[in-house]
This record gives C-alpha cells, sequence and structure tokens, in this order.
C-alpha cells in the first residue's frame, strides 16, 4: 500500500501522515488517513510526488 504525507508548499510543514485518499471540491481539500480520521484544509494541490509519496498544498485566502 503506498500512503502518502501531505505538506504545506509554504514552510515544508506537515499537514496529515499516512494520507489514503484526498477530496477535492473547488479550494477545499478533505484529506484521509488509513485509520479514517479526516481533515478539511483550504487550499490547492501544487505538486505530487507518487515515487516519494509527497502531496504538496499550497493555502489560499
Amino acid at each position: 500500500m503506498c500512503l502518502a504525507t501531505v505538506i504545506r508548499k509554504q514552510d515544508g510543514s506537515t499537514i496529515f501522515k499516512n494520507v489514503s485518499r484526498i477530496d477535492v471540491d473547488a479550494d477545499t481539500l478533505t484529506i484521509r488517513d488509513i485509520m479514517g480520521d479526516e481533515k478539511k484544509v483550504q487550499g490547492v494541490i501544487r505538486m505530487v510526488d507518487l515515487a516519494n509519496s509527497i502531496v504538496e498544498v499550497e493555502s489560499v485566502g
């Protein structure tokens, strides 16, 4: 299983680890981990690195 870490583009800080799913609705990202915990983030996906399991998000607003 390939899980991702979601980080902030601005400072490289970790938003969420062990991410199995990201749903996008306009500028709202709903991020879910393997345990089913969810976090909603205002932002847009700027980069997905599948080889290193990294998703980079930039905050909006």
